[in-house]
């Protein structure tokens, strides 16, 4: 059996300042660096085998700190890409309330097949190992949505840094 530790990134100054950041590069704040590094010194005595990571800047800044004590590459990958927001990417989230989603939004069931194909690389991959997989708001609780066959709004928001455990 394969464990996933399933991870949100660290905060960035698009999270701070309510910025839909979709699949921009984005980059970790002060805050968002000393999250992931708390997150690795809970988990440095914790045997995990390999590191992957949404291959949006964000993502693969917090799984390298995290890595670090391993010693251990890190693997990006774009199945675990944050939702693309088409022509929202960039704007203010408070503003969006009731604006109509353009038609170049991601679909969920295309964020679906993604969270599926993510799990499913995962078990052949790494099977019988632990893994450690940085991935975004949106997309990790699309992640759970299929792990757990449940809607996706049952799924509780994860904080940044905060890591759900899978056994897959």
């Amino acid at each position: 059996m394969t464990k996933l530790y399933l991870v949100r990134h660290g905060e960035t100054e698009d999270n701070v300042r309510q910025i839909l950041q979709g699949q921009s590069p984005g980059k970790l704040n002060a805050n968002g660096i000393r999250q992931a590094e708390e997150l690795r010194d809970r988990l440095r005595n914790e045997q995990i085998d390999a590191f992957v990571a949404s291959d949006l800047h964000r993502a693969v800044q917090t799984c390298r700190i995290i890595a670090q004590p391993h010693h251990r590459e890190v693997v990006e990958t774009p199945l675990l890409r944050e939702r693309d927001w088409g022509d929202f990417t960039g704007m203010y989230i408070p503003d969006l309330k009731d604006r109509k989603w353009p038609d170049n939004v991601e679909r969920t069931d295309r964020m679906a097949a993604r969270a599926r194909n993510f799990l499913t690389w995962i078990r052949v991959t790494y099977p019988d190992q632990t893994v450690l997989a940085v991935g975004h708001g949106i997309i990790n609780k699309v992640v759970q949505s299929i792990y757990y066959d449940k809607p996706i709004h049952e799924i509780p928001r994860m904080a940044n840094a905060e890591v759900r455990v899978l056994m897959l």
